[in-house]
């Protein structure tokens, strides 16, 4: 069996964890978080090793809340993702607080992966199908080409939504063999009655959204090759910016973006038909804890998930 790797991008978990952290409420029938179902879910389609990215100040909070946990059943690796781990010749400016982005993240995992992997959100529920099919295109026999070969799970735009205020969604755009095009930020989609559009904030304008549009949920399937185009990438990235940006951030589809526009990756968008959930807003929360209780309901889950 081809070695694969999950990484799970949980650096942006606030520390004092568990007390009210949004990534860790617990949502399953038998305290189960939302990372736990994505593991099990990333197991069950063939995935056979787990890197965490987190910060070395929750480290031992995570390991006890669930790292501890997955050690007993899989490979596990934890990464740091650290504000001041920068490139040689650059160094963090006193100001800032923010993070690198996730672009960063990823790149902090580059000593734990040698092996095709998967990187999603901590905080975000995926469902099997994208698991699968990132997993089946990344153990997949290719031709080496001269491009580099990306895939991304691509979720139908009213799977995403959230009953409870705006959401910001990476609208694709596709070729005629469904490689992505381009990805454009979009903010502030709500459901409405005629269908998602996404509001302008300030003016209140409506733009109307196809509802089957696919978005990208940051769900991507990667090569080790990918990592070193990511680490240059930062020297690039860090270069440009300016005394004062103290919040600009390295992002993996702007880095994916620019790979395709220059014509080095191609990127095949995996339609999935589950729908995703996360908790977005707090009020999110009862209707995550609802669905995970359907889930388990029809059987799609046992209600102690890992037994």
């Amino acid at each position: 069996m081809k070695k694969t790797a999950l990484v799970i991008m949980a650096a942006g978990i606030g520390s004092r964890f568990g007390k009210g952290i949004k990534q860790l409420a617990k949502v399953g029938p038998s305290g189960e978080i939302i990372m736990d179902y994505s593991i099990h879910d990333a197991l069950e389609a063939g995935f056979n090793k787990v890197v965490f990215i987190i910060r070395k100040d929750i480290e031992e909070e995570f390991r006890e809340i669930i790292g501890n946990r997955i050690e007993k059943i899989t490979e596990v690796e934890y990464v740091f993702q650290d504000l001041k781990d920068l490139p040689e010749g650059f160094t963090c400016p006193a100001d800032r607080t923010k993070p690198w982005g996730t672009g960063q993240a990823v790149l902090a995992a580059k000593k734990a992966i040698a092996e095709p992997f998967v990187v999603i959100n901590a905080d975000d529920y995926y469902g099997k199908e994208a698991f699968v099919k990132i997993h089946d295109y990344l153990v997949a026999d290719k031709a080496a080409g001269e491009k580099m070969d990306i895939c991304m799970a691509g979720f139908i735009l009213e799977n995403t939504l959230s009953d409870n205020g705006g959401v910001t969604r990476g609208v694709c755009s596709l070729d005629d063999n469904k490689n992505l095009v381009g990805i454009e930020e979009t903010y502030n989609i709500q459901k409405t009655p005629e269908g998602p559009a996404a509001i302008d904030e300030e003016t209140g304008e409506k733009k109307a959204l196809d509802s089957q549009t696919l978005v990208s949920m940051n769900m991507w399937g990667l090569t080790p090759e990918f990592l070193e185009v990511l680490e240059q990438g930062f020297k690039e990235f860090l270069a440009n910016v300016k005394p004062g940006e103290i919040k600009k951030e390295y992002l993996l589809p702007a880095v994916v973006d620019q790979l395709i526009k220059e014509n080095r990756a191609e990127v095949a968008v995996l339609k999935t038909h589950d729908t995703w959930f996360g908790v977005t807003y707090q009020e999110d929360k009862e209707k995550v804890k609802e669905s995970f209780r359907d889930l388990v309901k029809k059987g799609v889950y046992k209600e102690q998930l890992f037994s």
